[in-house]
């Protein structure tokens, strides 16, 4: 007899959620400490400022999200966890190195310093 497994799309879908619920903290959470950034410059930028539970909440979800779905359509879970961990923390990496360098050019020049209309 061949065994079909139950596809997760329960773990889709509570990944989801969990992905777009942090985001939501994540997106109030960084607009209170750009505008405290704003009012006065402090020297630690992301250190301590409460970013990093929402972020990792976030992370948790897309992986979660990933690896479902690449359960659902093609592998098994080993794989798809195999594949969906280290894409998510090589994209996580990524996203930080880069609000990092957002908030410096915040610190450094004001939200002036990130206008994109320049680019038009």
């Amino acid at each position: 007899m061949y065994y079909l497994p139950e596809p997760p799309y329960f773990l889709l879908i509570v990944g989801l959620f969990t992905g777009l619920t942090c985001g939501l903290a994540f997106e109030a959470t960084l607009k209170m400490n750009v505008k405290e950034l704003l009012k006065k410059p402090a020297n630690q930028m992301l250190k301590g400022s409460g970013l990093q539970l929402p972020f990792l909440g976030i992370c948790v979800g897309i992986c979660v999200f990933l690896s479902a779905g690449l359960e659902i359509f093609l592998f098994d879970r080993w794989l798809s966890y195999s594949i969906a961990l280290p894409m998510t923390i090589f994209i996580a990496a990524l996203v930080w190195i880069q609000l990092e360098s957002l908030l410096k050019q915040i610190k450094i020049g004001g939200s002036k310093a990130i206008d994109l209309d320049v680019f038009y």
